[in-house]
């Protein structure tokens, strides 16, 4: 059983006073395999006040110190590596292989990143007859997602640590335990006390709190638009900082001279990997019409062809759901895409053959997909693909741009000059060529209700420093 009942306030664990204890649920499961506590105002005040403290001094380190404590930090994430993958199998349902090579590398993956891009890292310029000092902004409040967990609170904890800046995370409810296993990292690297500071709760208990905080001076957040849009709003009255991470509803483009059949598998997998419960995942893939037919001929074969079954299992490509409630929002909005018209090429609603136990949804593609449609227009935040065609490229930037969220692009084409060119017309933060993986010093981020700010390497830096321009210095 996996204990995420105490806080770590000023480099020691401590219950919370009078928080409550909620149930930690498998999702492949559905049974219990630890409690969280859901802290309150008062843990997050002590979080506050220990960062606070603790600012002074940190702020002052060098960059050779900070280089050093990260790759301190490093090292023992490497120690616990299989420790942090078996974790996000548990509470969240990642394949146990996924989870491996994929959600806990991504840690390292972001520490290191943090490393490369603190070494090259100027924080002082000449510009005209000043000197521009980049300083870190102070303490920082971080709420992060259950979906690629270790991901988001790595990609914010390191940058902030490279800048300089100490904080307090409130990492989610759903999936704790991979957020107690990095506190028990950076305390084993010597992360000074007060720097890093863990609240576990919920986003009305802990996240308003942290929010509002005089004491803060920027929240970072990763979530949906809605819960987004409540920290900046309860953020507002002590005019902090807010950079957010939010929602998305990405297409992925499919030109006319693509090699169809690579173009379209590609898409597909990547739309259901994590069991589609990525911000970025290309939901909405916009093909050709004339090639329409083909290509939904090929999505549904390869969804087909996905394995769904228990993450502990070896050749499973897709887990669970989180949890019931994600389940249920699924579910509604496959049966509501078939009462709007769009039609089931595979997959569908329920769960599949043998998995009554768990929350699985099928690996599902749509076709008959316009662009009013609801499916095509919320984030369902599962393994849901919507395929719609198009007549013109102009029709298919139209179309991929015709939506609230910009997070991310996709674009399949002959050349890389080709899908580049529509690239440059995409309203969106990221663009993915021909397949490409996302770049982890590249900046992640979007437009839009997809949020601002940008997160990874040198960005993710920038993120969390003051700029102050100091007159009269040449």
């Amino acid at each position: 059983m996996y204990d995420c009942t105490k806080n770590y306030i000023n480099g020691t664990w401590a219950a919370s006073s009078v928080g409550s204890l909620r149930d930690i649920i498998n999702p492949a499961t559905e049974r219990t395999i630890g409690q969280v506590s859901f802290g309150t105002a008062a843990d997050v005040d002590q979080a506050v006040a220990a960062a606070r403290a603790a600012f002074d001094d940190f702020s002052r380190w060098t960059k050779d110190q900070r280089l050093d404590l990260l790759g301190r930090i490093a090292e023992a994430y490497k120690a616990r590596w299989d420790d942090m993958a078996a974790a996000i199998t548990a509470e969240m349902g990642a394949p146990a292989g996924f989870a491996m090579k994929a959600q806990a590398a991504s840690g390292l993956g972001h520490i290191k990143a943090a490393m490369a891009a603190l070494k090259e890292f100027e924080f002082e310029e000449k510009l005209g007859q000043s000197t521009v000092l980049k300083e870190p902004i102070g303490v920082c409040g971080l709420i992060t997602p259950w979906n690629w967990p270790i991901n988001q609170i790595t990609c914010k904890v390191a940058p902030a640590l490279a800048a300089g800046c100490t904080m307090v995370l409130k990492p989610s409810e759903i999936a704790p335990v991979n957020a107690t296993i990095f506190a028990e990292i950076l305390d084993a690297a010597g992360v000074p006390a007060g720097v890093f500071n863990l609240v576990h709760g919920d986003g009305p208990g802990v996240g308003a709190a942290m929010s509002a905080h005089p004491d803060i001076d920027m929240m970072s957040f990763t979530g949906s638009t809605r819960a987004g849009a409540l920290v900046a709003k309860a953020a507002a009255d002590t005019v902090k900082r807010v950079a957010q991470e939010l929602g998305g509803k990405s297409a992925n483009i499919i030109l006319e001279s693509a090699p169809l059949e690579k173009a379209v598998v590609s898409g597909v997998r990547s739309m259901f990997s994590n069991s589609g419960q990525s911000c970025n995942a290309p939901s909405r893939m916009l093909v050709p019409a004339s090639r329409y037919e083909e290509a939904v001929a090929i999505a549904a074969v390869t969804a087909e062809k996905t394995v769904v079954g228990d993450p502990l299992a070896e050749g499973t490509h897709l887990g669970p759901v989180v949890s019931e409630d994600q389940f249920n929002k699924i579910q509604g909005l496959i049966e509501q895409g078939i009462a709007e018209g769009a039609t089931v090429a595979s997959g569908g609603p329920g769960k599949p053959e043998g998995l009554e136990t768990g929350y699985y949804v099928k690996p599902t593609v749509f076709r008959d997909v316009h662009n009013d449609m609801t499916i095509a227009r919320e984030e369902i935040f599962g393994p849901v693909l919507c395929m719609i065609p198009y007549s013109t490229l102009d029709e298919a930037v139209s179309i991929a741009n015709d939506s609230e969220y910009g997070l991310s692009g996709y674009v399949f084409g002959a050349t890389q000059d080709e899908a580049m060119a529509v690239a440059r017309r995409l309203r969106t933060g990221m663009v993915h060529l021909n397949g490409a993986p996302t770049d982890i010093l590249a900046p992640f981020g979007g437009y839009k209700h997809s949020g601002n700010g940008r997160e990874w390497g040198a960005y993710g830096i920038e993120d969390f420093l003051e700029v102050k321009a100091v007159m009269g210095t040449a």
